[in-house]
């Protein structure tokens, strides 16, 4: 797989995400193709997202400055309002917007670089953690909607630490969740799972509490798009049942994510705008409209998983026990 996100010949250049398991490359060169990619989760994921928004900024610093560039760049942080990389990357790029565009290029590569980093140690201090919880191995790993290489830069959060345990060869299998309605879990970590020759199994969202109940995982491992103050985690939506089960069933449940993910200016789950998303990603499946005329949705892109369900929260910097 290529890189899910890079800067190429003055632009950024996507793994675009709605194409998988079709390996396609989009070439953005404004911050409007930007904020549709993003939109229709052409580039998806909290630590990509937090990259695309310095590449963004970028973008806009070539031919905007001062006061337009702010706008542009508040335009840009508000495309998917829950996750917040995608403002902490913008705002970072633009704090040396006054040093002019260079700087801010060398700023959105920077925060590239370090997310590969980022990742990379995410992975390792989540697979000493599960050493330490479930004993040696080989684990049996449940995860939800895609926190892996396509949703980071390289390497992945949640999956980092599978792919760091695979590497110690200690995983037996992975349980991924489908992930309603985009389908993340089947359509894009089965690709990364298949490419990494990790055995796995594909189950459809309403039957992961049920896997876990039954006592078939270890472990459920993660993402987070957002970390309250108090340790409520902000998720794909169907993250919070997970939890649940876990907690009734007494196994870890862990996220994996990178410490700019942490936001301690909210300070609960509460306080986090949920995205709503379009009805007609639940009433349609490829263009096919499977509800009746009549009937709407509800689809609410995240929900918030309590900090006394989370048994650990795996960060760059740090273990977090909320």
């Amino acid at each position: 797989m290529p890189r899910t996100i890079d800067w190429v010949d003055d632009r950024i250049a996507l793994l675009d995400q709605t194409a998988l398991p079709d390996v396609r490359m989009l070439a953005v060169g404004s911050v409007d193709e930007l904020i549709d990619a993003i939109q229709r989760l052409a580039v998806r994921g909290a630590p990509a997202l937090g990259v695309a928004g310095a590449f963004g900024v970028a973008l806009a610093a070539r031919t905007a400055q001062g006061p337009e560039l702010a706008a542009t760049a508040k335009r840009l942080a508000a495309a998917r309002p829950t996750a917040v990389n995608l403002a902490v990357g913008v705002r970072r790029a633009l704090s040396v917007a006054p040093q002019g565009a260079a700087a801010v290029l060398a700023a959105a590569c920077a925060l590239r670089d370090e997310d590969v980093a980022s990742c990379r140690a995410i992975g390792a201090r989540g697979a000493d953690l599960l050493g330490e919880l479930c004993g040696p191995g080989p684990l049996r790993l449940h995860t939800h909607c895609n926190a892996g290489a396509l949703a980071c830069v390289e390497w992945g959060t949640a999956l980092g630490v599978v792919r760091s345990l695979h590497e110690q060869r200690r995983v037996e299998f992975v349980v991924a969740d489908e992930t309603r309605p985009l389908l993340q879990g089947s359509r894009i970590t089965a690709v990364e799972l298949v490419d990494l020759g990790i055995p796995h199994r594909i189950v459809v969202d309403g039957a992961g509490p049920s896997i876990i109940a039954r006592g078939l995982v270890d472990a459920v491992v993660v993402g987070a798009d957002r970390i309250a103050a108090n340790g409520d985690v902000v998720n794909k939506i169907g993250t919070y049942s997970l939890a649940l089960a876990a907690a009734r069933r007494g196994i870890p449940f862990l996220v994996a994510a990178p410490e700019t993910t942490v936001d301690l200016a909210t300070p609960d789950g509460g306080a986090v705008e949920i995205e709503e998303r379009a009805a007609a990603e639940v009433l349609t499946v490829a263009g096919t409209r499977m509800a009746p005329v009549g009937s709407e949705a509800w689809n609410p892109a995240f929900d918030v998983t309590p900090a006394d369900l989370v048994t650990a929260i795996v960060t760059d910097r740090r273990v977090w026990r909320p």
